[in-house]
């Protein structure tokens, strides 16, 4: 990867974290983040484009750390049946946003 690329990625990273901060609520990012993932991973895009989008803009955008951060507060208040429910429902409403996202790309194309 050229030196261009690696400064493309970084300038998404850091459009993703200014636009993360703007929203700035965890379930609407993820939601969001997820759906078009979902719509881009459907696509052929060349292998700069996608890792400008899926490793820059969208692994800042959707941060892992803003879940976990998340889960640990309900975690830390020993809520063990709403860490559980919050936890699986997360992942399975973002895989299924995801999923929504793959089909609606394929439809279009």
């Amino acid at each position: 990867m050229k030196i261009k690329s690696f400064f493309y990625i970084l300038l998404a990273g850091y459009l993703a974290t200014f636009l993360r901060l703007t929203i700035n609520n965890n379930f609407f990012t993820s939601i969001i983040g997820s759906f078009l993932v979902g719509f881009l991973i459907s696509k052929k895009l060349s292998y700069s484009v996608e890792k400008i989008l899926l490793t820059g803009f969208f692994s800042c955008f959707t941060s892992f750390s803003g879940f976990i951060y998340f889960m640990y507060k309900i975690f830390n208040q020993g809520e063990w049946i709403k860490f559980i429910i919050f936890f699986n429902l997360l992942i399975i409403l973002n895989l299924f946003t995801m999923f929504i996202g793959f089909l609606i790309s394929r439809k279009m194309t």
